[in-house]
């Protein structure tokens, strides 16, 4: 029941799937929470839900469902001098079956948690309360159940074409699969042309088209038809890479697809193409994650800044985007340094790549990754401490070498204590 400040930001473990299509009521008891109910109703997170803000606390909400059926979900605040289990008891009455409470609480509380838990309440946040402590109250309730979107969406783009953002985007999907152990996916957004499907020496006669120009809203066993299996834990919806058709879409033109990944995947990349539609401005303020790839120039430089200042005041209530720095080094190019770089975005890149021609030519050439052609470069290292950063997840490695490693030290232990005394 901890909640996260204001001054402090989510961290890429902090994740919080979003909610689905729902009805949320909220009845506060104050003026400041009434604040942070109606702005986390503008949260990404809760865009498919219908969230109203009323004042008057918990007699407000038991004099309304005497009238009116209740929705989905209740948010109730508590007041200070008011008996909550009484209200909680005439609220019981004219509750719908089904209907989950949250309870926004502060520290002069005097009712047990588990009496509240006892009368149905679903979750209790400690006051007072921010606008993501709202959002993850709501999101978590439905977040467990497997009719409803799981996993963890991921948008690379580039700040300017030809950065080599697909590169990096297959090669830190592949990563997450392999090297994390989740089931991901790589969808291809650049229909026309789209090179995840040379990149996996795929060539599917299905894909990301078949999908989205579906006159049905497409479902799991639709959508698993389409995938090409790129391994174990990595499938691919592969792009066309023809010019048969003029790829223009609506805003909302791959919702249910990316809904429908979320059921069954635990990480979807999107490997988003550099232009700016009401689309691609979709899918990254949707994203859970948005890494920018970009190369040391001005350009460069004044995209990635243009797009960190735009995705931060879209999406308030996240983790600020991340970049990295492709191909830096390259051969008779003036290059911005670095640290130049980072002062003008206000952040470090999470990571620097340098040119290697031969390295990334061989790869795509011949349809593999990077640690494929290169399994102890540098920039396999790097793609892994990307994937790393961007789910919040450690390497299964580093994972089985931090659970037997107390084993281990007391086998040492014993061994060099055998070897004193026999001394």
């Amino acid at each position: 029941m901890s909640a996260q400040r204001k001054d402090e930001q989510p961290h890429a473990d902090d994740y919080i799937a979003p909610a689905p299509r729902i009805s949320v009521q909220v009845f506060c008891a104050s003026v400041a929470t009434a604040t942070a109910a109606r702005a986390a109703a503008e949260d990404r997170r809760l865009a498919k839900a219908h969230l109203s803000v009323h004042m008057g606390g918990i007699a407000a909400a038991a004099d309304t469902y005497h009238k009116a059926p209740t929705p989905n979900v209740i948010v109730l605040e508590t007041e200070q001098d008011k008996d909550f289990l009484a209200g909680l008891d005439e609220l019981a009455g004219v509750c719908d079956p089904g209907t989950r409470v949250v309870v926004l609480g502060n520290a002069g509380d005097v009712a047990p948690y588990r009496e509240l838990v006892r009368r149905g309440v679903n979750d209790y946040v400690v006051g007072p309360v921010e606008v993501l402590d709202i959002v993850r109250s709501i999101c978590s309730l439905f977040s467990a159940s497997e009719a409803v979107s799981v996993g963890r969406l991921i948008a690379v783009v580039g700040a300017k074409g030809g950065v080599g953002a697909s590169s990096v985007a297959h090669n830190v999907a592949w990563t997450i699969a392999r090297d994390l152990g989740l089931d991901s996916v790589v969808i291809d957004l650049d229909l026309a042309f789209g090179t995840a499907g040379l990149d996996y020496n795929q060539d599917p006669v299905q894909g990301i088209a078949n999908a989205v120009f579906s006159p049905e809203r497409p479902d799991t066993a639709y959508m698993d038809r389409l995938l090409a299996k790129c391994g174990d834990r990595l499938s691919l919806l592969a792009a066309p890479a023809t010019l048969d058709h003029v790829y223009d879409f609506g805003a909302d033109a791959f919702d249910a697809i990316f809904d429908t990944m979320r059921m069954t995947m635990s990480c979807i990349v999107l490997d988003v193409p550099h232009q700016w539609t009401a689309w691609t401005k979709r899918a990254l303020i949707g994203a859970d994650d948005i890494l920018i790839v970009a190369e040391p120039d001005l350009a460069n430089m004044r995209n990635t800044k243009n797009m960190m200042n735009m995705l931060k005041t879209s999406r308030p209530n996240d983790r600020p985007p991340l970049y990295c720095l492709n191909q830096i080094g390259m051969p008779k190019r003036p290059e911005i340094e670095v640290k130049d770089f980072a002062k003008t975005i206000e952040s470090q890149p999470i990571a620097t790549i340098p040119f290697d021609c031969r390295l990334f030519g061989e790869a795509a050439n011949n349809g593999q990754m990077i640690a494929e052609v290169s399994a102890r470069h540098r920039t396999a290292r790097t793609f892994l401490q990307i994937a790393q950063r961007l789910t919040g997840r450690p390497d299964l490695a580093e994972q089985r070498e931090s659970f037997l490693s107390p084993i281990i030290k007391k086998l040492h232990a014993r061994r060099s204590g055998g070897r004193r005394a026999a001394g």
